[in-house]
């Protein structure tokens, strides 16, 4: 614990819990980790991870295992925020500027913060700031903030701003995330808090406590092991942080959420849970993630397969928090209150016609048109219906873009971003005429192409797409999604991340 935490605590007298509970608000702690893949967890069968806090976490949580998010980063954060799908915020890439949060949009935190809750952001941002301050977090909601300066880049010891003042401050960068949360959360005092925590671990560059990487070495390669020990250093600290709320007689008022942002990354080659894809693509490995919700006393630890997704945390912890949506807001979510689920003895049907629309979307600014079918997917229930394969414009191949790595791939490569030997599997090329058809979770690896045998459901989900594309293309331009600036043109062929 660094000393900004142990004077805030010294100082706050030790606050003996909060009322939020008793007014009908639960506090919430909302853990969103960067990079971490579905299968970097001990409770999902990884071979040599050891997450012993996760586990416990699992153990006693409601846990959604049929829950998507976006393919990367900033297009996660910006539907997770919003309840609406990232393009219509115009978050389409995670380069500047398409990684702006849109101005109009209605987040969360501010919803919650009209609703009487104490909000605070720690971590990882990754929705503009670049084109002024009412970008940032401290002008979306939140009224304590804390980050750190050049954010993934700098890992021990980092400059931190915290409500705008900088100060050094000695340590890992995770660590001292999880000690700015527990002061903030000190320092709600008596009010409900939401408390947005989100790590850049495990996010390359790659960096950990040496104790967190050392029992990986040797057994994988160097920056495999570091990625391992970056998760390791999360495990370890979604245990103090927990222990923190139980020793503070929190934890039965507090509803604690912990979820990954997307798909595999540097780990893809040791454990993936059996799934095609990583970050970045439009297979199940893409943005299948866990999604853990615990309340203790109040839900009972339970699996469920309900199709769920990023876009549901807005109006389920509205509806928890006893905050209203407001009615211009209303109709034009696109998530659903998970509540019947959370609180269900049983199987729930729930949404059972529900369609989720994914888009891979990095392609080079100007060039949207060109991909409306490039690394598209559509999903319904246990199926998924994809489009894996480049745009086919010639100008996309003069700029960085994943259209570029398809073709490689296309071509023979058996490497690609985040895999040195299996692109061929991970980054697999699906026929560019027409859709590809998947039962995911029979067929995690997506090995069994049954669009032959399905024309009825390819045809639904098909023309599902086709109207919903016609539907945000133009709300997604409008919100500067297509827009360009030089930093995001690349040399041709360049890979980025």
């Amino acid at each position: 614990m660094n000393i900004f935490t142990f004077l805030s605590i010294l100082f706050s007298g030790l606050l003996v819990g909060n009322t939020s509970l008793a007014d009908g608000k639960p506090n919430i702690l909302f853990i969103l980790t960067d990079d971490q893949g579905y299968g970097d967890l001990g409770r999902h069968g990884h071979p040599l991870l050891k997450t012993p806090h996760l586990d416990k976490l699992f153990d006693q949580s409601v846990r959604f295992d049929n829950f998507y998010v976006s393919p990367s980063c900033s297009p996660t954060r910006a539907a997770l925020l919003t309840g609406r799908h990232e393009f219509r915020s115009g978050v389409t890439h995670t380069q500047q500027p398409r990684e702006h949060l849109h101005i109009d949009a209605t987040t969360i935190p501010q919803l919650l913060k009209d609703g009487g809750y104490s909000t605070g952001f720690i971590g990882k941002w990754h929705l503009g700031g670049h084109k002024g301050k009412e970008y940032t977090p401290r002008f979306r909601g939140f009224d304590w903030t804390s980050t750190n300066s050049r954010g993934p880049f700098v890992h021990f010891d980092p400059l931190m701003i915290r409500n705008g003042k900088r100060e050094k401050v000695e340590g890992f960068r995770e660590d001292i995330f999880f000690d700015d949360a527990m002061t903030f959360i000190e320092q709600s005092g008596e009010k409900p808090f939401f408390c947005y925590l989100s790590t850049y671990s495990p996010h390359a560059p790659l960096d950990a406590p040496e104790h967190n990487i050392a029992p990986f070495r040797g057994k994988v390669a160097d920056t495999q092991a570091t990625y391992l020990g970056m998760v390791a250093n999360l495990d370890e600290n979604v245990g103090r942080i927990l222990k923190f709320l139980e020793d503070r007689d929190l934890a039965k008022d507090t509803i604690a959420v912990f979820m990954n942002d997307n798909g595999q990354t540097e780990g893809l080659e040791v454990y993936n849970a059996g799934m095609r894809g990583c970050k970045c693509t439009i297979w199940e490995g893409g943005c299948r993630a866990m999604s853990l919700w615990r309340w203790p006393d109040h839900w009972k630890p339970k699996k469920v397969d309900n199709l769920t997704a990023h876009l549901d945390v807005l109006p389920t912890l509205c509806d928890l928090a006893g905050v209203d949506i407001p009615e211009t807001l209303q109709p034009k979510l696109e998530g659903f209150t998970l509540r019947p689920l959370l609180e269900a003895d049983s199987p729930q049907k729930w949404h059972a016609d529900r369609i989720l629309f994914h888009h891979v979307a990095r392609w080079p600014s100007g060039h949207a048109t060109a991909h409306k079918y490039a690394m598209a997917g559509v999903r319904q229930g246990n199926l998924l219906l994809l489009r894996s394969h480049s745009c086919g414009d010639p100008g996309c191949m003069k700029f960085s873009s994943q259209c570029v790595t398809l073709d490689l791939v296309k071509n023979g490569s058996r490497k690609a971003t985040y895999t040195n030997d299996d692109a061929q599997f991970h980054w697999g090329v699906s026929p560019a005429d027409r859709w590809s058809l998947y039962h995911s979770k029979e067929d995690p690896g997506c090995q069994n192409d049954i669009a032959g045998s399905n024309p009825e459901i390819v045809k639904k989900l098909s023309d599902a797409y086709e109207q919903w594309w016609k539907d945000i293309y133009p709300e997604m331009i409008a919100a500067d999604g297509d827009a360009g600036e030089p930093l995001l043109r690349g040399a041709p062929g360049k890979r980025r991340k």
